[in-house]
């Protein structure tokens, strides 16, 4: 019998179709279900669907939503955790001027939530003022 294309799973979701599989033939009836699994249900759920992935994946559809919500929580402290801001700071007890010329060197990158990126290379150049040049990328000017 062949599957025709509507009903084919994405490949990520039938990668964990598979482990689910593979797990439920290996242990008995009845036993929770590990927690690496749920994880990978979790995030096939988030591009996937909830419907589709608890139905691929044969879980129940509120288990499944709790983990989702769980997961997006704790993505959501991790996000908050990052540190959004880097200050650069001359050698320890060193001004700018005493660093001989040609001897300082840095790559600054951003990037914002939409993906535009920007990365500046800095080589044998006095530190230009690197919180304007990230407000304007930050913040252009309409």
């Amino acid at each position: 019998m062949s599957t025709s294309k509507a009903h084919r799973l994405p490949a990520g979701l039938e990668g964990v179709q598979r482990q689910f599989e593979r797990w439920r033939r290996t242990h008995q009836p009845r036993r929770r279900i590990p927690d690496r699994l749920w994880s990978a249900a979790a995030r096939a759920a988030a591009t996937c669907g909830l419907s589709r992935t608890s139905k691929a994946l044969r879980l129940d559809y509120y288990a499944l939503q709790e983990r989702v919500e769980q997961q997006a929580a704790a993505d959501q402290e991790e996000r908050a955790a990052t540190p959004k801001f880097l200050e650069l700071a001359s050698p320890a007890g060193r001004g700018s001027a005493a660093v001989p010329a040609g001897s300082c060197e840095c790559t600054l990158e951003l990037e914002d939530a939409d993906g535009a990126k920007m990365r500046v290379h800095l080589r044998g150049v006095a530190t230009p003022d690197l919180a304007a040049l990230s407000r304007s990328f930050w913040n252009p000017a309409p």
